[in-house]
């Protein structure tokens, strides 16, 4: 039996380098961030239990985890912070001798071609685990923001490349822009959580970040996952605001947002792989369920595919070691 087939698309599958050839989306360790937890009053790095092969780490191991990070060709971090103490408006966020600011200075002066972003936020700094100055039981916002100024320039004068307010707060992007302009500090770029979703899959960096709410939960101010036209209002008004880079998180329930983000501006994409997505993955993977590396290439991959140009993932350093040995 004959068939007059015009169209063979396999003909561009055959072989390995074929497939190469006509790849439409490629994954680099450029496009990778690195997220860090380090833990105030530790001395030795703690395995985080939900998030295998994740640890919180003491401000003494800073710099050689950055320098792993740089020897593998990533290049960046963002750094979370786990204080001793804590109150009800977060202020150690913007103390200048606080555990990211000191981070930020242990890992630029290791390695100061490594870029440094400081999640810029409260909820690992207050008592009650919200990200923002409390009025009764619900969150400030312009309140919030006149401290998230704060803490943006004490990051600023300690050094870092980039802050990255994730708190969702309505203007936060213009308050930091005003605030480090002010201080001098022009040079420093806004990477936005400009799309984050209230979430079931950050269930593990509560543990990691000992950041849960005591009570209640951030619905009020993460997005509601329904929704899909308020993430290109959520972006579009931080591009207004002067955001440098656009997040969206979690990335892999999100694909569709990732992309109609990037269709709508013309920012860098920076999504977040986040804790539960990575949990689940290494929860398949211990019981031989899954081929972890492909599968962990696969959806880095896809976020690229998605639109994403930067990849913040605790799967990073895996990832370089596997692009690595491509070469």
């Amino acid at each position: 039996m004959s068939f007059d087939l015009t169209h063979r698309p396999r003909r561009l599958r055959k072989t390995a380098t074929m497939r190469r050839m006509v790849s439409e989306t490629t994954l680099s360790v450029n496009d990778l961030i690195y997220p860090i937890f380090v833990e105030e009053g530790i001395s030795h790095a703690v395995e985080i239990k939900s998030m295998p092969g994740v640890f919180r780490i003491p401000l003494s191991d800073v710099a050689k985890t950055v320098q792993q990070v740089s020897d593998l060709g990533i290049p960046g971090v963002i750094f979370f912070g786990i204080p001793t103490s804590k109150d009800a408006i977060g202020s150690g966020g913007w103390d200048d001798r606080g555990i990211v600011q000191e981070a930020i200075r242990a890992a630029k002066q290791a390695c100061p071609d490594v870029l440094v972003i400081a999640d810029t936020c409260f909820c690992e700094y207050t008592d009650h685990g919200h990200c923002g100055v409390l009025c009764g039981e619900e969150v400030d916002n312009d309140a919030t923001l006149a401290n998230l100024q704060k803490e943006a320039v004490s990051y600023a004068k300690a050094g870092v490349d980039i802050v990255a307010p994730s708190g969702m707060m309505d203007g936060m992007i213009e308050a930091i822009r005003i605030a480090l302009d002010d201080a001098g500090f022009y040079e420093v770029p806004i990477m936005s959580y400009a799309v984050k979703y209230a979430s079931g899959y950050f269930g593990p960096f509560r543990d990691a970040a000992d950041s849960a709410p005591t009570f209640g939960d951030r619905a009020a101010y993460q997005m509601d996952p329904a929704n899909r036209r308020e993430a290109i209002k959520e972006a579009m008004l931080d591009v207004e605001e002067g955001a440098d880079m656009l997040m969206v998180k979690p990335a892999l329930a999100y694909m569709d947002i990732i992309r109609e983000v990037k269709d709508a501006t013309d920012l860098p994409m920076a999504v977040y792989n986040v804790s539960g997505e990575y949990a689940m993955v290494k929860a398949a993977a211990a019981n031989g369920w899954i081929d972890e590396k492909r599968v962990v290439l696969e959806t880095m991959l896809s976020f690229k595919r998605a639109g994403a140009d930067i990849i913040l993932t605790y799967h990073a350093l895996d990832v370089a070691r596997w692009l690595n040995e491509a070469k």
